[in-house]
């Protein structure tokens, strides 16, 4: 009985299946945990979508900004053929299509174990909260995501103005204004300002990062130090140069670098190569 944890997996549908396979996953006895963006980029999406669904019961995930993408690029009518998201397409075409959606949506933004005392997020945990906010924070957003008018919501998300009827969604605009800056934070967050503020824009390993930006992780945190952190998102690190009790996994498969998965009960790391955009 073994729990793995495995970084984001971008459609690398082989790269997946040879990876538990690897392990010998045995999705009667083990657990699978997955830190999101199942979808996009690679060229599998649909089969990693099939793979996980069938595995549901044995598989904890959270969602990631990518599996947001989808799910606003299905809902939205004007988003699914643009060729931003054209790696939607064969979900899009799939009989199974509403099924897995539906079952997308109703995926978390966070999973927390508290007797292996694991939380685990996309993107991380801003430095700020507490697990009791991140808890709220978390909730407040799958309520949204849970509800009929998620597509409306989605639409907000990458833009710069607000468009959407909040009386549909029963928040306030301040309160639409900070849901929208906390899903950043679940799903985009790698640089913070001293003062907590979030940068999107750079991307790159923090030896190369300017002046005052610093890692999420490199700022003192709320959350007690006795809780390991395990996040994906943040390609470029490949892993390396995080804090004891933070782990990242999203190795840059797609990108032809390497999937990660952990073995949680003896820390053990297993890392497969991949071929760019192909596995």
């Amino acid at each position: 009985m073994s729990t793995y944890l495995i970084g984001d997996i971008h459609g690398c549908y082989t790269s997946l299946k040879k990876i538990l396979n690897t392990v010998k996953f045995n999705p009667k006895i083990d657990t699978l945990w997955i830190t999101g963006d199942l979808v996009a980029k690679g060229p599998h999406s649909l089969e990693v979508l099939n793979l996980i669904y069938k595995l549901k019961n044995s598989v904890r995930i959270v969602l990631g900004n990518h599996d947001l993408n989808l799910l606003r690029s299905y809902a939205n009518f004007n988003y699914r053929y643009k060729k931003k998201y054209a790696c939607h397409t064969n979900i899009f075409q799939s009989s199974h299509a509403d099924k897995l959606i539906n079952w997308l949506r109703y995926q978390p933004m966070l999973q927390i174990d508290e007797s292996k005392k694991i939380i685990m997020t996309h993107a991380g945990i801003t430095p700020t909260w507490t697990i009791c906010a991140a808890k709220k924070n978390a909730k407040e957003i799958e309520k949204i995501l849970q509800s009929k008018h998620y597509a409306m919501f989605l639409q907000n998300i990458q833009s710069t103005k607000i468009t959407t009827t909040h009386s549909l969604l029963n928040v306030q605009d301040k309160n639409l204004t900070r849901i929208i800056h906390n899903i950043n934070i679940f799903t985009k967050m790698r640089y913070l300002y001293p003062d907590g503020q979030l940068d999107l824009k750079f991307k790159d390993i923090p030896e190369k990062s300017p002046y005052p930006l610093q890692p999420w992780f490199n700022l003192p945190r709320l959350i007690p130090s006795c809780y390991n952190i395990i996040f994906g998102h943040w390609s470029t690190l490949e892993g390396k140069g995080t804090p004891d009790n933070i782990y990242g996994l999203d190795s840059g498969c797609y990108r032809g670098k390497q999937l990660t998965l952990l073995q949680w009960e003896n820390k053990n790391f297993i890392r497969i190569s991949c071929t760019p955009r192909a596995l």
